[in-house]
């Protein structure tokens, strides 16, 4: 039976330090970033690795635009002496689809002490966005896959990671790919008729219609193929988008931790990122709710007047609006309290 936690704000926050959680920065988070040969897209992936830091490097900002505010970290630091645990992380689609989008749960993780690894999946960003690349959702665990192959024969990396200590985090169409990742298949019926209406996600289906993209003619053999990497030993996967277009089947072998995330008062959470029917269905799921939040809550923090300036760009989605009560900084802070408290939760059980 699956753990439901629902969470109205900071409360949440708070009741993670009382438990023993802490958000308190233990390292100094550093920075690089490295080039990954991806064969299957016969394209270079731009890969940003946080980390904890020793001392040295120069302080970046990472993730800054005209929306968003950025998150500082260390480049060049060289990493500190032992060994952590590794989390790979994936984005979404859109106007955050990009690693840098990320850092603001990515340094927290690398301060707590985690490794975090995060792949730019090509034609899912701003600047090279494509609506039939984007809609490649099983390339998306490959480019993770392939990240991780990478880390494992780095010089730097490698002797800092915990082999056995390796796991998953995705947000929005990157909790898709955590959940592909552990075992959960698409399915290629599902996915063929999609966007054959408008009822499940208006915005994604008009552009993939807009831009000729034929979902029913996509490979079907390579849409239910199983994503699934061994070494992955467990997951969080918040507002996973789409959530409803996996093969119910599949759920059953899925034997790794997995903690899913939604972000609303259930009876707002849109039907194609409603989540609780999967983690019912995967063995050993974990489901959380954090009613103050809504899905731009995974978008870094807003600059002022950044919402006026995003319709003057003809952006309709509300990147800045929140759900009530709580701020973007207090809801991100609850957010990464959650997933640090689910990955030492699913080490410790596996010790």
């Amino acid at each position: 039976m699956k753990k439901v936690t629902k969470s109205g704000g900071i409360a949440g926050v708070l009741l993670f330090a009382s438990c023993g959680g802490t958000l308190a920065a233990d390292y100094s988070a550093g920075v690089q970033t490295l080039s990954v040969i991806s064969e299957e897209r016969e394209a270079d992936l731009e890969v940003m690795i946080w980390y904890p830091a020793a001392e040295g490097g120069k302080t970046v900002t990472l993730g800054e635009n005209i929306f968003f505010k950025g998150t500082s970290a260390i480049q060049g630091a060289p990493i500190r002496d032992g060994k952590f645990p590794l989390v790979l992380l994936s984005h979404g689609a859109g106007l955050a689809g990009h690693a840098g989008a990320m850092s603001w749960i990515a340094t927290p993780l690398a301060q707590e002490g985690f490794i975090v690894a995060a792949p730019t999946h090509p034609g899912n960003t701003g600047r090279d966005r494509s609506a039939e690349e984007t809609m490649k959702l099983w390339l998306r665990p490959s480019d993770l896959s392939q990240t991780l192959d990478t880390i494992e024969s780095d010089r730097t990396f490698h002797s800092h990671v915990e082999s056995d200590q390796i796991g998953v985090l995705g947000l929005s169409m990157g909790g898709n790919s955590a959940l592909s990742m552990v075992g959960a298949k698409l399915d290629p019926e599902l996915f063929a008729t999609y966007c054959d209406t408008d009822d499940l996600n208006t915005s994604l289906c008009d552009w993939v219609r807009l831009s000729g993209v034929d979902l029913h003619a996509m490979d079907k053999s390579a849409v239910g193929r199983d994503n699934r990497d061994p070494r992955v030993r467990f997951a969080v996967a918040i507002d996973p988008a789409p959530a409803d277009i996996f093969a119910p089947s599949s759920f059953a072998g899925v034997s790794v931790p997995v903690t899913i995330v939604n972000l609303g008062k259930a009876s707002e959470i849109p039907e194609t990122i409603q989540a609780s029917g999967l983690a019912d269905a995967i063995p050993d799921a974990t489901y959380q709710v954090i009613e103050a939040a809504s899905h731009a809550s995974m978008f870094p923090e807003c600059k002022p007047h950044a919402a006026e300036i995003a319709l003057e760009e003809g952006i309709e989605d509300p990147i800045c609006t929140d759900g009530t009560g709580s701020s973007r900084n207090a809801i991100h802070a609850e957010i990464i309290g959650l997933t640090v408290a689910a990955f030492r939760n699913a080490i410790n059980a596996s010790d």
